[in-house]
């Protein structure tokens, strides 16, 4: 199933406005969010328009989470973040998916929960393309 209004099901100006598509997973699509205030902050977004986790059956769900290691197991090769933050919210938009969201010691929002969108960092184009090739190198 697919919503006509959600980013994650339909990609294009939808997904534009706040991600980049970087490849799809085992049962998710993996985003590179485009405030890079958390550097590597991305979203592992399940296939399929489902709300909630306990939508999934147990094999969908440990598929999921199983893309969701892949990608946190990526962030910290690629970016040595102290720690990564994980947020599933979706209050506005009822599509299941999951922030990974690198932190660092010593820098903004250490020891609290991250700003859901600052609006603070943007990147060049240049500069997310070589984010996603260094994120899809490190991906196993």
């Amino acid at each position: 199933m697919k919503d006509e209004n959600c980013g994650y099901c339909m990609g294009g100006e939808l997904l534009d406005k706040f991600g980049i598509p970087i490849c799809k997973l085992g049962v998710s699509d993996l985003v590179l969010f485009k405030e890079q205030s958390k550097k590597g902050r991305c979203i592992v977004a399940y296939k399929d328009h489902v709300s909630e986790i306990v939508d999934l059956s147990e094999e969908e769900r440990n598929a999921f989470f199983a893309d969701v290691n892949k990608v946190a197991k990526a962030i910290h090769k690629a970016f040595s973040p102290d720690k990564v933050n994980y947020g599933a919210y979706g209050d506005t938009g009822s599509h299941l998916h999951m922030h990974l969201v690198p932190k660092y010691k010593d820098s903004e929002e250490w020891g609290s929960t991250f700003d859901m969108n600052p609006q603070k960092t943007f990147l060049s184009e240049n500069e997310y393309k070589e984010m996603i090739k260094l994120i899809k190198a490190n991906l196993e």
